[in-house]
């Protein structure tokens, strides 16, 4: 009878362990396969309203917002433009105005650009912002001349 109990404690004594390792190998399997972090947000753009006209020598304020679908607090976000009609200068706040086609890093995501008109005619440019992981936003500018010209000025993404 003895020999019968002992017999038993050890087979419930390998269904235990049997079972203890095979709960164990469950658990340690789902924590092996790797943790998707997700970086790239695709973005849009605000952009308040903006005068329809502008005189040589007077200046436009852009106002402009970043608006991710998410957050990657690492996201690096990037500014160019070209004017292709008319001249003028853009710049951020009070540094040096930005030259065309070349890229400038954004550090905020709600920041103000200052247009300065240096001509007499109607002036159009692009500005494009785009992140670090590619994703990139297209935002047009048209300015009629206060002093002549009088075209439907327009601003589109």
């Amino acid at each position: 009878m003895n020999t019968i109990i002992k017999i038993r404690r050890s087979i419930l004594s390998t269904l235990f362990i049997l079972l203890v390792l095979l709960v164990s190998e469950l658990g340690l399997s789902s924590c092996a396969q790797d943790l998707e972090i997700r970086q790239n947000f695709p973005f849009e753009i605000s952009v308040m309203p903006v005068p329809k006209d502008i005189a040589k020598d007077e200046y436009v304020e852009i106002r402009i917002k970043i608006l991710p679908e998410g957050n990657f607090a690492d996201t690096q976000y990037h500014l160019r433009y070209f004017q292709f009609e008319g001249t003028g200068k853009l710049q951020y706040y009070n540094t040096q105005p930005y030259f065309p086609n070349d890229s400038y890093r954004l550090f905020e995501r709600e920041f103000r650009l200052y247009y300065t008109s240096t001509s007499e005619v109607s002036q159009s440019f692009t500005v494009w912002i785009y992140d670090s992981f590619g994703n990139e936003k297209k935002i047009d500018f048209q300015f009629n001349s206060k002093n002549g010209n009088r075209e439907v000025s327009s601003l589109a993404f």
